[in-house]
């Protein structure tokens, strides 16, 4: 993304996000986390994550990835949005309760 007057996020286009090796590869995006702790993103597959695939990604690539996250901008800290599919809408919820 060349605009960073159109840049649709909070945070720079170069601010690093958590993902998996699977989303860098061209699996779809999606489950995104806006994390209330430290308002870092995650944008992931869906599936269980795990450890030793998780990858950094920066906000523009995310976007670039997949230019519909530009919906999601206003998530707020504290939530998340999933999908079943690209091409089902974001049902947008808050991030469940972890147990300590």
């Amino acid at each position: 993304m060349d605009d960073e007057l159109d840049w649709p996020f909070d945070q720079s286009p170069r601010t690093a996000a958590m993902t998996v090796r699977a989303v860098i590869e061209g699996a779809p995006i999606l489950r995104v986390s806006h994390d209330e702790d430290d308002d870092g993103w995650q944008f992931l597959d869906g599936a269980p994550v795990e450890m030793e695939h998780a990858a950094v990604i920066g906000m523009a690539e995310a976007l670039r990835l997949d230019p519909g996250l530009r919906e999601l901008a206003d998530l707020a800290p504290g939530w998340i949005a999933r999908r079943s599919n690209p091409s089902e809408p974001w049902i947008r919820e808050p991030q469940p309760e972890t147990g300590s």
